[in-house]
């Protein structure tokens, strides 16, 4: 198993929307307004970015599913946003873990979650708060 880097995400972010789930019946509403709200706040539209909104809902699914999973209720789900990026920070409240990628094989059901994010983002990361564990994970917003 490989840590994940301690980093908050960056400081000149804006939160755009966020959502709070109570169980994994929670996730199928969350994936819809994810798009919607990518698109409401500017995802410039282009060949390279035709994606994004798909990868974004993708990786908050496996994150949210293991905050529901692994941490403690509720989880918090925040779209936030730079010039550049879109941030997508999943808090749960289990301060006491530190997350970790799995050793999944490629037969496993399950474990893949944070390397999933990991090869679909630009960047992931990981911090804490006095009350919750967030980790984050950043995508584009404009094309290069």
């Amino acid at each position: 198993m490989g840590q994940l880097r301690t980093s908050p995400p960056p400081p000149q972010a804006a939160e755009l929307q966020s959502w709070t789930l109570a169980d994994a019946a929670d996730l199928r509403g969350l994936r819809a307004s994810l798009r919607e709200a990518l698109t409401r706040h500017g995802l410039v539209q282009g060949e390279e970015l035709d994606e994004v909104p798909g990868l974004v809902a993708l990786v908050a699914t496996e994150l949210a599913s293991n905050a529901l999973r692994h941490g403690r209720p509720p989880t918090i789900v925040t779209l936030l946003a730079s010039d550049d990026c879109f941030i997508l920070d999943v808090a749960d409240h289990d301060t006491t873990t530190v997350p970790q990628t799995g050793d999944a094989g490629a037969l496993d059901s399950g474990g893949r979650g944070l390397q999933l994010a990991e090869s679909l983002s630009l960047a992931v990361g990981w911090y804490a708060t006095d009350t919750t564990k967030n980790i984050w994970a950043s995508f584009p917003r404009h094309p290069d």
